[in-house]
């Protein structure tokens, strides 16, 4: 017995990878977020396999299907959106796992932050402009601690991008331009990958009004900063120039 916890991706199957794929294909017990993944990624499951909607039940319910999987010797491919070393609670099922001694292993998905850039054709890390990511939330039901507050955060005026917060974009922005200018770019990408996709771009000085037009207020992930101008030094990794250990410079 054994269970894989899975980052399927944004939303788009195609963005499930490989041996996730091949997990889910084998798998006897299938349990998936049911409010965030694509239904379309169950279509790789055995006709066998017995398929759970996490979206509606409890920790307790959860590893209660762990437990009888157990005396069954069973494989779960246990599903979560995006990549599960964010925002995705895995945390307490693989200590539940641990303290049980329930076989487990993580694997890796392709992140909503990874594929907004993608979408908006954007390198998050440009060479003189900035060279550091920021992934944080606003404070919520779940509350971050207040040496995380973005207000605090900006000061180092990097690349920052903000998960499970577009419900309080006039509150984001608010803490950004304690540091940004009202100038500085805005991407919001709604639902990366589906079908029903939406980007909004702007600055701080508009988005929140872009969003509210677009009566965008859940799954949204927010990307801010100076790279979005594309205005940059290039690279020194292909200058002919330059020397590393696999190429000469050329004079």
């Amino acid at each position: 017995m054994k269970v894989f916890f899975i980052g399927a991706g944004p939303g788009d199957p195609e963005l499930l990878t490989i041996k996730g794929q091949k997990i889910i294909k084998r798998a006897e017990i299938v349990i998936y977020a049911g409010s965030l993944i694509n239904k379309e990624i169950l279509n790789f499951a055995k006709d066998r396999a017995k398929i759970y909607d996490s979206s509606k039940m409890s920790l307790n319910e959860i590893t209660k299907i762990f437990n009888k999987a157990k005396e069954k010797d069973a494989t779960i491919a246990r599903i979560h959106s995006g990549d599960p070393s964010l925002y995705s609670a895995i945390q307490e099922q693989i200590d539940w796992c641990e303290k049980e001694k329930i076989p487990y292993e993580v694997i890796p998905g392709v992140s909503s932050f990874s594929a907004a850039a993608a979408k908006i054709k954007q390198e998050l890390t440009l060479p003189g402009v900035s060279q550091s990511v920021i992934l944080t939330r606003i404070s919520g039901r779940t509350k971050v601690p207040p040496r995380e507050d973005i207000a605090l955060l900006a000061r180092a005026k990097t690349t920052m991008v903000i998960f499970l917060s577009i419900q309080e974009i006039d509150k984001v922005v608010t803490k950004l331009l304690t540091e940004y200018s009202s100038e500085t770019p805005v991407a919001i990408i709604y639902k990366v990958s589906w079908p029903e996709e939406k980007i909004i771009q702007g600055n701080l000085s508009n988005i929140a009004q872009k969003v509210k037009e677009a009566k965008v207020t859940h799954q949204a992930i927010i990307l801010v900063g100076e790279v979005l101008k594309k205005k940059y030094q290039k690279s020194r990794l292909y200058n002919a120039s330059f020397t590393h250990s696999f190429r000469k410079a050329k004079k």
